[in-house]
């Protein structure tokens, strides 16, 4: 008999808060079971990087590489915060000085070749001799890497692409999957010889993992609530049982030192990022009354993208600036890795589209997800449209909308995913400008007043 240990995290999204624990929960028990003659793994599924953290945005994401090395992870795989909220330079060297694995099987330079630092598995053998081989995978956002220099394959025809070898090289196979519950539970339908897929991207929690056919799905939800644990036990060189578990982390009273490590995160990227980029005479932020600082930036976006108009929520400027404006300020009031981009509508559709940013409960909906890195929508602001109260109608660029002109709209990028802008989501007219987040549109604005 051979026992196998998995330590596993995904979505971190640089919630530091929780990680001094979770670092130390999984070196002690690596050294617990190596010092007891087993074998153990450490994985990370992605989504470690996130930008909103001052020491993320200081180091572009290589102090998180740094802070998995030194918790003495085997692999990692990347997630879309990663992939798709770096520019091409950040994501191609955040990883080369470090010794665990990058595993993503679907990525590649635009020329159809895998950069240096990245493989589409790998095989580990234990002492035993059990061949344990482990593959990564990327959700697959393939426009959003292509207008970053990368190409991105489709995850299932990858897969089978690589499984026949790595089939052929192992008698455990295990993925790193940063695809989304669904897709795993359809990669667990599809293809049986997957025995364990570790999961993130959907922040799903599987407390006690969740049993597909014959594949073992384990995650660990998100922000470091959980760290996840797998167990194998191993005759002859087969699986003879499989669990998973988690531990938690979140809701635990952290102690003084954990306290003084996640405060020295902040402040080693807060020093980093104290680089004056504007002075500025006091502008105002607020939320729900008129206020300087979002009609800047719905100023600056239209200027940026050479659209139209544009508009955009109150919500996504957290705070006022005054005086000499740092790089830090800067995040601190605009956190979110949200992209300019442009939708082309036509007339009709974009008046439909104003007269729902008018309804009333939209300043104050929670938003979640999607890039957002704040609370609430906030009221809309809008440059070069005017709005017509009475008729409930607008003027772009002081002229009645035209039902059939082409209009091109400037938005934050946001607005293109989830459920607020149905007509914007289904439009094959979007276009992003990246890898520039709000806040550097903002700062060239600034420093154009």
């Amino acid at each position: 008999m051979e026992t196998i240990h998995i330590y596993h995290t995904n979505d971190l999204h640089s919630h530091f808060e929780h990680w001094p624990k979770i670092s130390r929960l999984i070196r002690e028990r690596v050294k617990k079971h190596r010092e007891a003659g087993e074998e153990v793994f450490v994985f990370d599924i992605g989504d470690h990087v996130d930008r909103w953290h001052p020491y993320t945005e200081g180091t572009m994401g290589k102090g998180n590489a740094g802070l998995l090395e030194e918790a003495g992870y085997t692999a990692v795989t990347i997630g879309n915060n990663e992939g798709i909220t770096l520019p091409y330079e950040g994501l191609d060297n955040l990883y080369p000085e470090n010794s665990f694995d990058v595993l993503i099987a679907n990525f590649y330079n635009k020329n159809g070749r895998r950069p240096d630092w990245a493989k589409p598995f790998n095989i580990y053998t234990t002492a035993a001799g059990t061949r344990v081989g482990v593959i990564g995978l990327t959700a697959y956002f393939s426009l959003f890497y292509k207008l970053l220099g990368w190409r991105l394959t489709d995850p299932f025809e990858e897969l089978r692409r690589q499984l026949p070898s790595l089939k052929e090289q192992s008698d455990v196979i295990i993925l790193l999957s940063h695809l989304g519950l669904y897709e795993d539970e359809k990669i667990a339908g599809e293809f049986p010889e997957i025995d364990v897929i570790l999961g993130g991207h959907t922040h799903h929690v599987l407390h006690e993992g969740k049993l597909v056919n014959r594949t073992l799905l384990a995650a660990a939800g998100k922000y470091g609530n959980f760290a996840g644990h797998v167990t194998l036990g191993i005759e002859n060189g087969q699986i003879s049982s499989k669990s998973a578990r988690l531990y938690k982390i979140e809701g635990t009273p952290p102690e003084r030192w954990e306290l003084d490590e996640t405060e020295a995160l902040f402040e080693m990227g807060r020093s980093l990022l104290e680089k004056k980029v504007a002075e500025v005479e006091p502008l105002t932020a607020d939320f729900f009354i008129d206020s300087d600082l979002p009609q800047i930036l719905c100023e600056a976006l239209r200027e940026w993208c050479d659209a139209d108009c544009a508009f955009l929520n109150a919500g996504l400027i957290l705070g006022p600036l005054e005086g000499d404006v740092t790089k830090f300020d800067l995040l601190s009031i605009c956190p979110h890795p949200i992209n300019p981009c442009t939708v082309t509508l036509e007339g009709d559709e974009l008046k439909e589209i104003l007269r729902m940013t008018l309804d009333e409960s939209m300043p104050h909906v929670e938003v979640k997800g999607l890039g957002f890195r704040g609370t609430v929508m906030g009221k809309f602001v809008y440059d070069r449209i005017e709005i017509l109260k009475k008729e409930r109608d607008f003027l772009i660029d002081g002229k009645t909308i035209e039902p059939e002109r082409q209009y091109i709209v400037a938005i934050p990028d946001m607005f293109t995913f989830g459920r607020f802008f149905p007509q914007i989501v289904r439009s094959d007219s979007k276009y992003y400008y990246m890898p520039e987040f709000l806040r550097d549109v903002l700062e060239w604005k600034l420093n154009r007043l």
